[in-house]
C-alpha cells in the first residue's frame, strides 16, 4: 500500500518527546495527524495520512441517519528500549471485519489496516505521554459517507485512524474496586442482533444504563440476557469471576457479548497465570448465591481501555447490595493485570507476536 503524506510542517508538528506534568487522562488528546482511505467504486483507496481535523461529510450520509458505522479500541507501548509496541494489533484487524460484516461494511484487508496504523503511529510517536501507565490508544473506525436517505447499505465508506496520548482508563486506579449495577430494565443485545460488533449504535443504546448506574453510585452496568436468568457482559468489557480455588470464570462468548480481545488473551495465558481459566455459561441466581457463600472470591472485567477492572460489589434496582469477597481487589486479579501488563509494557517476554515493534521510517 503506498501512503500519500500531507504532514504538518515542523513549526506546527511535535518536534519533542511530550512529557505532560500532570496525568493527561484517558482518551482527551488527539496527535497531530489521522489516517484516512475511502471506499467508493467498490474498493478502498487513497491511502494518506493528514493533519487531525474536521472530515467533510454530506449532511445525507447514511452513517448520521442509519448508524452504519464499527469501530475498534487497541493500545500502543513504550518498552525500555525507547521503542514502541502495539498489543495483538491483528485480532484488533480481525474484529474490526468481523463487526463491519455484521452491518454490511466491506472488509479491509487486515494487513493495510496494521500498516495504516504503524504508520501513523511511526509520524506522531514524540506524541507517547512519558509518565507512568501511559499508552497511545488507538481508534480505528469506518463509517458510511454516500448521501442517501433510502435505507439499504451504503456504497461508500471512509476508513479513519487517530490517537489519543492517554493515561490509566479509571482515575483512581487498579487499586479501587468499582461496583456494578445488575439491571432488569436495560439490555445490551439480542440473539440474531448486533451484539458481538463494535458498533456504534450499539454504545449510543448503553448510554441510558450508563446514567441509570450512576445514581446507583455504580460505574456500569453488567448486563443480563433478554430473559434476564443469565450473566453476559459489562458496557465496556466482557465480565469474569474467580472461584475460591482459584479457577477464572468468563462467561462464553455468543452473538450478544462482544469477544474481548483481553479476555481472549486471558484465556490463552492460563499457564502463565497459574491457574485454570474456561468459559461457562452463568447463571444469574448461582452467580449470586456463589458470592454469598463464598465460592466466588473475586470479580471483574476485562477489556482494552482498563485492561482488568477489579468489581468490589454489584447492587440491584431494589437498592440490595452483594459484596464480593471483602470488596477489595483479590489476589487473583491483581496477578491476572500484572502479569498482562507486564507482557505489554515489555517487562516480560509474552507470547510469539502479541507486541508488534513500530519501525521507524518517517
Amino acid at each position: 500500500m503506498q501512503i500519500n503524506y500531507n504532514l504538518k510542517t515542523a513549526s506546527e508538528r511535535r518536534t519533542e518527546q511530550f512529557e505532560p506534568k500532570e496525568n493527561v487522562g484517558f482518551g482527551n488528546l488527539r496527535t497531530d495527524h489521522m489516517f484516512l482511505m475511502d471506499y467508493r467504486d467498490g474498493e478502498w483507496r487513497d491511502p494518506r495520512i493528514v493533519p487531525y481535523g474536521p472530515f467533510e461529510i454530506a449532511p445525507g450520509a447514511i452513517a448520521l441517519h442509519y448508524g452504519q458505522s464499527v469501530f475498534e479500541g487497541a493500545k500502543a507501548f513504550k518498552h525500555d528500549d525507547d521503542e514502541i509496541y502495539t498489543f495483538r494489533l491483528n485480532k484488533n484487524a480481525e474484529r474490526l471485519n468481523r463487526s463491519a460484516d455484521i452491518i454490511c461494511i466491506p472488509a479491509l484487508d487486515e494487513s493495510m489496516q496494521l500498516e495504516a496504523i504503524n504508520a501513523l503511529i511511526d509520524v506522531d510517536r514524540l506524541w507517547f505521554p512519558m509518565q507512568e501507565d501511559a499508552c497511545l490508544y488507538i481508534r480505528p473506525f469506518i463509517f458510511a459517507t454516500e448521501d442517501r436517505l433510502s435505507v439499504s447499505p451504503s456504497e461508500e465508506y471512509t476508513f479513519c485512524v487517530i490517537l489519543s496520548p492517554s493515561g490509566p482508563y479509571y482515575s483512581d486506579g487498579f487499586d479501587k474496586a468499582i461496583r456494578l449495577l445488575i439491571s432488569e430494565r436495560f439490555h445490551r443485545a439480542v440473539p440474531g442482533g448486533t451484539g458481538a460488533s463494535k458498533a456504534a449504535g450499539n454504545y449510543a443504546a448503553s448510554l441510558k444504563a450508563g446514567r441509570a448506574a450512576a445514581e446507583y453510585g455504580a460505574a456500569q452496568v453488567l448486563y443480563l440476557d433478554a430473559n434476564n436468568k443469565q450473566i453476559e457482559e459489562v458496557g465496556a468489557m466482557n465480565h469474569f469471576h474467580v472461584l475460591k480455588d482459584g479457577t477464572v470464570i468468563i462467561p462464553t462468548f455468543t452473538d450478544t457479548i462482544l469477544k474481548s480481545i483481553t479476555s481472549e488473551s486471558i484465556l490463552e495465558l492460563g499457564d502463565v497465570l497459574g491457574c485454570v481459566v474456561r468459559q461457562e455459561t452463568v447463571m444469574l441466581d448461582k452467580f449470586i448465591a456463589d458470592i454469598e457463600s463464598g465460592e466466588i472470591i473475586e470479580a471483574g472485567g476485562f477489556g482494552t481501555a482498563a485492561v482488568v477492572s477489579p468489581v468490589g460489589s454489584y447492587i440491584f434496582e431494589d437498592n440490595r447490595i452483594v459484596t464480593v469477597g471483602d470488596g477489595h481487589v483479590g489476589k487473583h486479579t491483581r496477578r491476572i493485570y500484572q502479569v498482562l501488563t507486564d507482557i505489554q509494557k515489555g517487562k516480560v517476554e509474552g507470547p510469539q507476536g502479541w507486541m508488534q515493534l513500530v519501525n521507524r521510517v518517517t
